[in-house]
């Protein structure tokens, strides 16, 4: 290609002047002609493939039937007679795409010459054709109906290519276990035992073998419950794994080293490691546990450290996957891994610290309730392995794993000998650094405070003097380039201290590290792209905005501008062929997506990560600064809202962002209300579209359930009116659209429980999709929430669209999860459109009321609270109804198990259910013969929404001196004491609610006589006492 820009652009101009049939016998004749230079033909071959991909319905059906059999023959030739392996694997790319484009939407193929040849090719003695086939093969395969691959011929020639030094048949097999496994159940024995072969031969390259494993590998994720019926081969695969994960080398420096070197991916030791934790995810720790456990412990015996090393890595590979069953012998685990923290071998304790500091994550709470003791002590001991300092640094990080997720009552215990090791560790450390520049050990030890007072908190403060003095020289004076994440960490340490005491505490010292952050920021611009301290600095400006409330307002303008240069990172995106994506490693920060046809997405990691938490601080200051951070609200809504778009299906971190722009539409309106309701309007329709439109396109559920919590956050929040007709006809379609999805997912479930492959572990993974699927379900009564409590009645005509679904929801044959939130959305209906609702009640009142006697408590819950808005604002024609709910209501209140924990939430809407019959419809009840029986229940300590409507309307009886409350004599008063006292002590009441002010006084007036007080209090115990005096002096 001519690396003249003027003769490049000419010749480009010329190109797309030709007409697109001349094209395609131009571009064929060039990749054909033998004596054109290898950069032509490949070219031509490129542009070929691209316009056949873009262009096939507009060029190639014109052309003539024998135009159109001269190609197809052309290309099969071309395969066949090519000598240059890169031209001849693009010919493949163009043949492939021409025959996609030639099977129809059915799988019907209408090029059977090229299905011929590949039979034929795949049985041939030519190493290049055989290649050639499997190549076009991977790329069809999901097009063609009947899948028939002549699979013994592709192993075949997968098992001569590996050992004439070629590996890309093999990565073609790799390819087609991933994207079209089930074409390998006929021959699925021989594949695996062909790839444990190959895997275990060590003749072969590291490589090679490697892809042998990834064929398996692979397999237990995209085949799970088909692999699962050769557990034989895969029980072989096990040790080829571990095998692998001992392939170490020796080196006297490893233990000494202060910087940590990426992990090697081509190295056996990582892909083993790999491979196990990916097989133990696929198949599960019922079948991998069983195979690996007595490896392991023959590992652990041996003298080789290599062995003891691998056996220690395996158990932290397995335990995500194995979580279940390792669980139940965790006891046996840790004990034999804690041994490993005093080996002889220095990377043998590494490998028992990260055993140790992985099982903290995979098993918490209950690895740190259960082992604090033993765990603790081991890596303080660990810990000061002076003459190992990388041991030191993993003993360090375990401790890291083990305190964030460990509940504070069980570390506090401790915190005495964990500050006492630290400081003395960090003291040691800070010399070494200004001795020797040695800094690894530091930066965990840093975090390490950092972890253990986040957990503290208020505890810490006793030992807040000790640290900060020098956690501020180390800031002030760790300028160098090479301490960039020892003082990011640091910043890190002391913003989480700061957070951690309190503002009382850290206030004398909040200045000088104000200052601190301020001087590292004035730097910022000077900063590289990829300087580490950039998203420290960002959480730690986020962390002092929580310290200093309304305080840290003065310091907006200074963060304000780097936060929003970061946020604003706009990431490399690029769409590739398949050939182009060759020459771009994803060691090169490159993520891809693949999205069919020869294409993939690419895009460039670096600075997405500082990206994400920029936008998550920018949440934090719309939170905690409200008004104060009203000066900013238009440049952020303004960055926020395209983010709700950006790209999806990549990179968790776009989630993350994604989320945070989400999160913080609500949080943005309420900081602007304070500029008056036109500012507040214009802010919310140029986020309304664009909020609607994203729980239309979201593929993520994560990030669509924030989504659509935060749209009907807004809509509550701007009320009647916030949406236009258009807005309503796009929300009514695509809340449809969720709700019928929901159903055809549960069919397509019930259809994967038909499978052959069905079995217990597949019956997990349709529990955990069913999971999703009913949490988005929550999020569309959330939005259908919103809307009838902003609009009322008036909305109904537009709810009707979705009534026969929600109607679909109750039927008695949905699972109960189902039948709760279609209640729920009735719920809204009667309560906030009533009495209009009640045209509805042929759909929901039978379902309702005999849900009151469900086996789900959940269901139960759900028609209770109906029958309390039935009553409370349902109106004339619900009195019937309020009636015959009385004895279904009585009976769950009743039940012998009524109070048992899965019940209690249901059983208390019952009761306040029965109060707000009896106090909104009295006429429906024999008030004087259940009053009794509902004083009986008080409190409510578990529904705090609730307790709070049951005292409203206990404070209405006591005020209008009810005979059957207060009793003969006031005799019930103690009784009553003791309900308010209870309500208290469990905040079912709080001084911020309405009806504690009118329960105090009711207190006071009961303070006025002596004999009576005297009689009231000295029923309650010392806890109960406590309460009724706190309501006194706070309400």
């Amino acid at each position: 290609m001519s690396p003249d820009n003027t003769v490049r652009k000419q010749s480009e101009e010329t190109y797309d002047t030709i007409p697109g049939q001349s094209k395609i016998t131009f571009l064929l004749q060039a990749v054909r002609d033998a004596s054109a230079a290898e950069e032509v033909k490949q070219m031509a071959a490129v542009l070929l493939r691209r316009l056949l991909s873009s262009s096939f319905e507009e060029i190639y059906p014109g052309l003539t039937v024998e135009m159109q059999t001269a190609i197809k023959t052309e290309l099969l030739s071309s395969i066949q007679q090519e000598t240059s392996p890169n031209i001849r694997k693009k010919v493949c790319d163009i043949a492939a795409e021409l025959c996609r484009n030639l099977i129809d939407d059915d799988g019907n193929n209408q090029w059977p010459e090229l299905l011929k040849f590949l039979f034929d090719s795949v049985n041939s003695d030519s190493v290049n054709l055989r290649e050639a086939a499997l190549h076009i093969f991977c790329s069809i395969i999901w097009r063609l109906s009947n899948g028939c691959l002549p699979l013994q011929g592709i192993l075949q020639s997968v098992n001569e290519s590996c050992y004439q030094a070629d590996d890309s048949v093999l990565k073609s097999l790799v390819e087609i276990a991933d994207t079209a496994p089930k074409y390998l159940r006929p021959n699925l024995e021989a594949t695996l035992q062909l790839s444990l072969k190959l895997c275990a031969d060590t003749n072969l390259n590291n490589m090679q073998r490697q892809l042998a494993l990834e064929v398996i590998v692979t397999l237990s994720e995209t085949a799970a419950a088909m692999l699962r019926k050769h557990t034989a081969i895969v029980a072989q695969s096990v040790p080829q794994m571990l095998a692998m994960m001992v392939d170490l080398e020796d080196d006297d420096e490893w233990a000494m080293a202060d910087e940590l070197e990426d992990d090697d991916f081509d190295s056996n030791a990582v892909a083993g490691e790999s491979a196990l934790d990916r097989i133990a995810c696929g198949l599960g720790g019922k079948i991998i546990l069983p195979m690996i456990k007595q490896h392991i412990m023959q590992m652990l015996q041996n003298p080789d450290w290599k062995y003891r090393h691998a056996g220690l890595m395996a158990l932290s590979a397995i335990g995500e996957g194995c979580h279940q069953q390792m669980e139940a012998i965790l006891q046996e685990i840790v004990s034999f891994v804690l041994l490993f923290c005093s080996d002889p071998h220095p990377r043998v304790r590494y490998a028992a610290c990260n055993a140790i500091g992985q099982m903290a994550t995979d098993f918490a709470p209950t690895f740190q309730k259960k082992f604090h003791d033993k765990v603790i002590s081991a890596l303080l001991q660990t810990m000061e392995d002076q003459s190992n300092p990388r041991v030191q640094a993993h003993a360090a990080a375990a401790l890291i794993n083990f305190t964030e997720d460990c509940p504070k009552s069980l570390l506090i215990p401790y915190l005495d000998s964990l500050v006492q090791h630290l400081h003395v560790i960090m003291v040691a450390k800070l010399q070494e650094l200004i001795q020797k520049g040695t800094k690894l050990v530091l930066e965990q030890v840093v975090t390490s405070i950092a972890s253990v007072a986040d957990t503290a908190e208020e505890k810490f403060v006793p030992y807040y003097d000790l640290f900060m003095s020098s956690l501020k020289h180390i800031v002030e004076n760790a300028v160098q380039k090479e301490l960039r994440l020892l003082r990011g960490k640091t910043i890190e340490c002391i913003s989480l201290i700061g957070l951690a005491v309190g503002k009382d505490k850290f206030m004398p010292d909040a200045s000088a590290v104000m200052q601190l952050l301020l001087k590292t920021q004035t730097d910022f611009n000077d900063l590289e792209d990829d300087d580490p301290q950039i998203s420290y600095m960002i959480s730690a400006w986020a962390r002092m905005c929580k310290i200093l409330g309304k305080e840290f307002q003065q310091y907006l303008p200074v963060v304000m501008g780097p936060l929003m240069k970061t946020a604003s990172i706009k990431p490399e995106v690029a769409l590739l062929d398949t050939q182009d994506m060759e020459n771009i490693s994803e060691d090169d920060g490159w993520e891809f997506v693949n999205l069919g046809d020869q294409q993939s997405f690419g895009i460039k990691t670096a600075g997405l990560e500082e990206k994400a938490t920029a936008c998550q601080m920018l949440v934090c200051y719309a939170k905690e600064l409200k008004e104060g951070f009203v000066e900013y609200t238009e440049q952020v809504v303004k960055l926020m809202v395209p983010l709700l778009k950006l790209v999806r299906g990549v990179s968790i971190t776009f989630s993350r962002v994604r989320v945070a722009a989400a999160e913080s539409m609500p949080l943005l309106l309420e900081c602007a209300r304070v500029r008056g309701p036109e500012y507040l309007t214009q802010m919310w329709h140029f986020m309304c579209d664009a909020l609607i439109k994203s729980i239309g396109t979201e593929p993520d559920s994560d990030v669509l359930s924030e989504i659509m919590h935060s749209f009907a956050k807004c809509i509550e929040l701007m009320g009647d009116g916030c949406l236009n007709n258009e807005h309503f006809e796009e929300l009514g379609g695509i809340l449809k659209g969720k709700l019928e999805e929901h159903f055809k997912n549960q069919e397509l479930r019930q259809a994967k429980r038909q499978d052959e492959d069905y079995d217990e572990q597949v019956e997990e993974t349709l529990q955990d999709e069913d999971e999703n699927d009913v949490y988005i379900l929550t999020k569309v009564s959330d939005i259908l929430h919103s809307v009838f409590s902003s609009y009322k009645e008036k909305v109904l005509p537009w709810f009707e669209q979705l009534l026969q679904l929600i109607v679909q929801l109750i039927c008695p044959n949905r699972q109960w999860a189902d039948r709760q939130w279609g209640l729920c959305i009735f719920d809204d209906v009667v309560e906030h459109c009533s009495p209009s609702s009640f045209k509805y009640a042929e759909y929901f009142l039978r379902p309702m009321l005999q849900s009151l006697c469900d086996s789900s408590p959940e269901v139960r819950q759900a028609a209770a609270y109906g029958v309390g808005v039935m009553a409370q604002y349902g109106g004339e024609n619900y009195r019937p109804f309020c009636t015959e709910a009385i004895p279904l209501l009585v009976r769950v209140i009743q039940a012998a198990d009524s109070r048992a924990k899965e019940n209690v939430n249901a059983t208390e809407n019952c009761i306040s259910a029965v109060g707000k019959v009896v106090r909104f419809r009295p006429e429906c009840v024999n008030v004087n013969e259940v009053l009794p029986h509902w004083l009986s229940w008080l409190p409510l300590n578990e529904d705090k929404e609730e307790a709070v409507h049951t005292f409203d309307f206990l404070c209405d009886l006591i005020e209008s001196n009810n005979p059957i409350v207060l009793g003969p004599e006031n005799a019930n008063l103690p009784k009553i004491f003791l309900i308010i006292a209870e309500g208290v002590a469990n905040e079912s009441v709080k001084s911020e609610d309405a009806c504690s002010k009118r329960l105090a006084n009711v207190i006071r007036q009961v303070q006025v006589s002596a004999g009576l007080w005297t009689q009231c209090v000295s029923t309650l115990n010392e806890t109960q006492q406590k309460a009724i005096q706190d309501l006194l002096n706070t309400a």
